[in-house]
């Protein structure tokens, strides 16, 4: 199993020269892979989220974030070998086309080395200023991916669908893979096995290895059902934000992927178990907030990072 860290690119205190130290740090320390979301807007009134539930404000964290692909592309060019991906991108805000050429840029100068996870979006507010209808938007998602495969294929490129047309025509840069994974977020049935039938792989949210071990076996049966070998599935499981990492151990109420560089090594291991094939810390993606990181707590943090990845690869969870 791999190891991923998402980068501080949300929050008041977040900067280029944080982020960039942070990438660096992570490739030095054997990380696998950084990720960044796609946060269009934080709108003023409250809002139904993506848990359901009475309207309520969004978290101050997603007041300031950083755009992800231009953000990937400037890290890419400060590293050499760690992967650079999207957790998430919001598929139906984007044109196919054009997303699929700004990803295959990106995989052009980082040398191949992007992940696009994509998500089919929650937030109203952020659908009515793309002017595009929210409605059937896991369909929309589908369809989206089928056209960017075809952006990303040889000339000429061609697409008729419900909701995207692409006329015979030349479409480049191609990217250097052969086939840049495209994971979809997901944790409910319905988007999880639509994940097993045509992505790359999924991007799931968990509170245990044994939700993790379900949210896989739903997966994994979709796939098989679509004629797909799982194997061949990437499940890259998010420790969100804010979960902590902490000299000392946390006793009652900890959270899943949290405490002490040792207890989550030990959940590292059991979400390898229950079939991650990478896990992506993201408790340092925003800085500045009233809980989570603080900018003066980054250098600590790395730290603390760094034991995790020994103690993990200790216990066999992660490969070295």
């Amino acid at each position: 199993m791999d190891l991923g860290l998402a980068l501080p690119t949300a929050g008041p205190q977040t900067s280029p020269e944080t982020i960039v130290k942070v990438a660096k740090e992570a490739e030095r320390l054997g990380y696998n892979a950084l990720w960044t979301f796609e946060r269009l807007l934080r709108p003023l009134d409250k809002v139904v989220l993506w848990t359901g539930g009475e309207p309520q404000m969004l978290p101050e964290f997603y007041g300031s974030t950083y755009e992800p692909l231009e953000t990937l592309s400037y890290v890419a060019a400060v590293t050499e070998r760690i992967k650079l991906g999207t957790a998430i991108m919001v598929a139906p805000l984007h044109v196919p086309v054009m997303l699929a050429r700004r990803f295959a840029t990106l995989d052009r100068f980082s040398g191949g080395r992007v992940i696009a996870g994509l998500g089919q979006g929650w937030q109203e507010n952020e659908f009515e200023t793309a002017n595009v209808s929210s409605s059937r938007r896991g369909t929309r998602t589908e369809e989206l991916i089928t056209a960017m495969r075809a952006a990303w294929g040889p000339d000429p490129v061609e697409h008729e669908g419900e909701f995207y047309r692409i006329a015979p025509s030349q479409v480049n840069p191609k990217p250097i893979q052969a086939r840049i994974p495209v994971l979809l977020a997901a944790n409910a049935p319905a988007a999880v096995k639509r994940a097993g039938r045509i992505a790359d792989g999924l991007i799931p949210i968990t509170s245990s290895a044994q939700e993790l071990r379900g949210i896989v076996s739903t997966l994994h049966a979709a796939a098989r059902e679509a004629g797909r070998d799982p194997a061949d599935l990437m499940v890259v499981n998010q420790a969100p934000w804010p979960t902590p990492i902490t000299r000392d151990p946390i006793g009652d109420g900890r959270p899943f992927l949290g405490g002490s560089p040792k207890q989550i090594a030990e959940d590292l291991l059991a979400a390898r178990e229950a079939g991650a094939t990478q896990v992506y810390l993201a408790g340092g993606q925003g800085l500045g907030l009233d809980e989570g990181l603080q900018a003066s707590d980054v250098d600590e943090w790395l730290e603390l990072l760094g034991e995790v990845i020994e103690a993990a690869t200790h216990l066999g969870a992660v490969t070295p």
